[in-house]
């Protein structure tokens, strides 16, 4: 395994601590993993934006499309760029506040029991062989960490926000992502 997790942060990555998290709560057990996909601005790849905004440092002049969202306080555990770059921003033992108004499996308020994984990209988009490279290495030391977490668990944004969200949207190939996770040695259990 590429990966190990110590002490909520995961080994040989790069590191960028957001202030936009907070304690779970006390009974929490962390059993769901959320894949989503960000771009900013919207359909345009690279740059420090998506440090920026979940720092919440985004200049809402550099882009028409920032004064919509630079005073959002937004976070998640991963970003995977196009790449295959992983950038942690939150402790795995901390909340993200990535889910917003969720629910899985009659539980609402994902961010409480979940991880989320942001791959740069666009709901419309498909994703590099770089980020599913990634994204299955960080998903299988996530799930050593957190052994609640099966296949079973996985699931988009667009399935715990219907109607709200989309990502990571139809270009997201869930069959490619599970291969490589297999080969990765993830848990085997079946979604």
């Amino acid at each position: 395994m590429k990966y190990q997790v110590q002490s909520g942060w995961l080994s040989g990555v790069r590191r960028v601590p957001s202030p936009h998290c907070n304690s779970r709560p006390d009974n929490a057990e962390v059993d769901l993993l959320v894949i989503h996909s960000i771009s900013l601005p919207p359909g345009e790849y690279g740059g420090a934006y998506i440090d920026e905004f979940f720092l919440g440092h985004l200049d809402m002049d550099a882009h028409p499309y920032f004064s919509e969202i630079a005073t959002l306080q937004v976070s998640a555990h991963f970003l995977i760029d196009r790449n295959g770059r992983v950038t942690q921003y939150v402790p795995l033992n901390e909340r993200a506040w990535h889910a917003g108004q969720s629910e899985f499996c009659g539980r609402d308020n994902c961010n409480d029991f979940s991880i989320g994984i942001e791959l740069e990209g666009l709901d419309t988009d498909t994703y590099t062989a770089a980020q599913y490279e990634s994204l299955a290495e960080v998903s299988a030391a996530i799930m050593e960490a957190y052994p609640a977490i099966d296949k079973s668990r996985i699931t988009g944004h667009s399935d715990i926000a219907p109607g709200r969200k989309l990502d990571p949207g139809p270009g997201f190939d869930w069959q490619r992502y599970f291969d490589k996770l297999d080969q990765q040695g993830g848990n085997s259990r079946e979604a």
